[in-house]
């Protein structure tokens, strides 16, 4: 032990007389507790003046705390209990820590009759759970009371004060049991009651976000949970809540329903903001042009949002002044930035019309400025079909040539005549602005053969044509581009005849007599029976004149033309 002996007071003070002399020497029982001072603090034992001849002394890891620090400084007064009233060395035995130890039994016993909670320093995690210090007694904290719901790191508590509540006791095994969960279960119970009774609709809280689903956001606002609607996040489209949450973020949110029987809370963000729909109207007047970015495409159009919480349609029919387009995905995609046009504005049902195409000049209001019926143009064909032409007259606008406006003559397919690519000149012929249609015509540059005919080909006349068509009522016959004839099945021959088919070929020369003439409905009668009776009734007239003045009857005539016919 230390040379304590040197520190104590050998030499009577008149202190000491007066004490000697009234009487009053105080005496100094083990097992007492006495209050004194500190003097020293060595390395082994702490000095204490006790009020009397000698001081005490304490060992000096009595002093120190859970984290080894000496707790007590020179000056301090504290309570010790006396364990000898005389070491070898004339001092007074004292500890500090069987007092504490003792206070603190009490304490603990106390508290498991009150359930009053103990402020307790965790130690260490053990098995099974933590060892934790309640003023120098060692107790045990099961890891199922440490927590409301175990954390990803449990042991982020050890190195801290916590509160508990003693569940069980025994002093005799020095045996302690503690409780953190039951103070946190109580505490938050306490929080939740005292929010439930301020908690009203309009208020502005802080709170932690606890879960994420697919519909919102779970926020604890402190012991009492709140629902954070998908739909109240932003005034903007929400894909999902976790874009914008992750747990353990703290958030401030709105009370915006607030059912106190049932306890539900509807919670809103977007609220803490004005609602962008309030001054559409000032900020997207009809005609105004737009940036925007693409959000959604659906089968009818594209929504675009001009600004968090505003989202205007594009509707199909508004992408392209020229183009059929079947599905928004054929110009657009989702996060396209796109300059629209505002068409429509409906700020009470937060809709905003919006047109892509508009953005440009109409291009048949520029073809109308720039093309007339009768113009003459060129331009490449781009499809030919069964029944016409189509060609590019100007960028996404096409017209077309139908069948029977590129020839005057009979054509069978437009692919005879053309091939995509090709460049073509044509008339127009109608431009239908409402109904978006121009229709043109290659014939028409040229005369319409039939204005001529009847000056060409009257009735009477002899024609020379190419076969064109055999059909069963008759044969159609050529006798110029754009102009044909028809020989009825009853004017092919005096016999009769059922069907020409299989009688004539296309492309055969046949002539025949005009017998009528429709220039108006564009019909020409022809007769090869006409035409045959009139070259015998020449024969006969040129016959008789032959004969010089000689008789000769009708039917002698006949009979040798019969003849005559047979030897050929």
């Amino acid at each position: 032990m230390e040379n304590l002996a040197e520190n104590q007071n050998t030499n009577p003070t008149e202190e000491n007389f007066e004490e000697l002399l009234s009487g009053e020497f105080k005496t100094i029982s083990r097992g007492e507790v006495l209050k004194g001072t500190v003097l020293r603090i060595g390395p082994d034992w702490v000095i204490i003046d006790i009020g009397y001849k000698s001081e005490g002394i304490a060992p000096t890891e009595e002093f120190k705390g859970p984290d080894g620090e000496i707790k007590v400084k020179p000056g301090d007064t504290v309570e010790v209990l006396v364990e000898k009233t005389r070491t070898p060395d004339g001092l007074v035995q004292l500890s500090y820590r069987k007092l504490q130890r003792r206070k603190a039994w009490e304490k603990v016993e106390q508290a498991k009759e009150t359930g009053e909670p103990l402020e307790a320093y965790v130690l260490e995690r053990i098995k099974g759970g933590f060892a934790v210090d309640i003023d120098g007694l060692r107790a045990f904290l099961p890891f199922s009371q440490a927590f409301l719901r175990p954390p990803k790191n449990p042991e982020e508590i050890v190195g801290s004060t916590v509160r508990v509540q003693v569940i069980s006791s025994n002093r005799k095994r020095n045996n302690i049991v503690v409780s953190r969960k039951n103070v946190l279960e109580k505490e938050l119970e306490e929080k939740r009651r005292e929010l439930l009774e301020s908690l009203e609709e309009g208020q502005v809280r802080e709170g932690v976000v606890k879960s994420i689903t697919d519909y919102g956001v779970f926020i604890d606002l402190g012991g009492v949970d709140g629902l954070l609607h998908v739909s109240d996040i932003t005034w903007g489209r929400v894909k999902h809540p976790s874009n914008y949450f992750k747990v353990g973020d703290k958030v401030k949110v709105k009370v915006i329903k607030f059912d106190r029987e049932k306890g539900k809370i509807a919670l809103g963000i977007k609220q803490l903001t004005p609602d962008p729909w309030e001054s559409v109207a000032e900020k997207y007047p009809v005609g105004t042009k737009v940036q925007g970015r693409v959000v959604s495409l659906t089968d009818f159009g594209a929504f675009v949002e001009l600004e968090p919480g505003v989202e205007g349609l594009v509707h199909v029919s508004e992408l392209s002044w020229t183009k059929r387009i079947k599905h928004p995905r054929d110009m657009l995609s989702v996060g396209d930035q796109v300059e629209v046009v505002v068409i429509g504005v409906d700020p009470e049902n937060r809709r905003i019309s919006l047109s892509l195409k508009q953005v440009e000049p109409n291009p048949w209001d520029v073809l109308t400025e720039q093309f007339s019926e009768g113009m003459v143009i060129e331009a490449p064909v781009k499809t030919v079909t069964d029944f016409g032409v189509f060609v590019e007259v100007m960028e996404g606008i096409d017209g077309f040539i139908h069948v029977s406006d590129l020839s005057w003559g009979r054509i069978k397919h437009p692919s005879e005549l053309y091939k995509p690519g090709d460049t073509i000149q044509a008339v127009i012929l109608k431009i239908d602005r409402e109904k978006e249609r121009l229709a043109l015509g290659v014939k028409q540059l040229t005369p319409d053969p039939w204005e001529s005919v009847p000056e060409k080909y009257p009735v009477g006349s002899v024609v020379t044509g190419k076969v064109s068509n055999v059909t069963d009522f008759g044969v159609f016959v050529e006798l110029e581009p754009g102009v044909e004839g028809l020989i009825h099945v009853s004017e092919i021959s005096d016999k009769k005849i059922k069907t020409p088919v299989g009688m004539f070929e296309p492309g055969q020369e046949v002539k025949a007599k005009v017998v009528k003439m429709e220039p108006e409905a564009r019909r020409l009668g022809l007769s090869i029976r006409k035409l045959k009776e009139d070259e015998e009734k020449r024969e006969y007239s040129e016959f008789t004149k032959e004969q010089k003045g000689g008789s000769i009857t009708l039917g002698a005539f006949l009979k040798e033309s019969l003849a005559a016919d047979r030897k050929k």
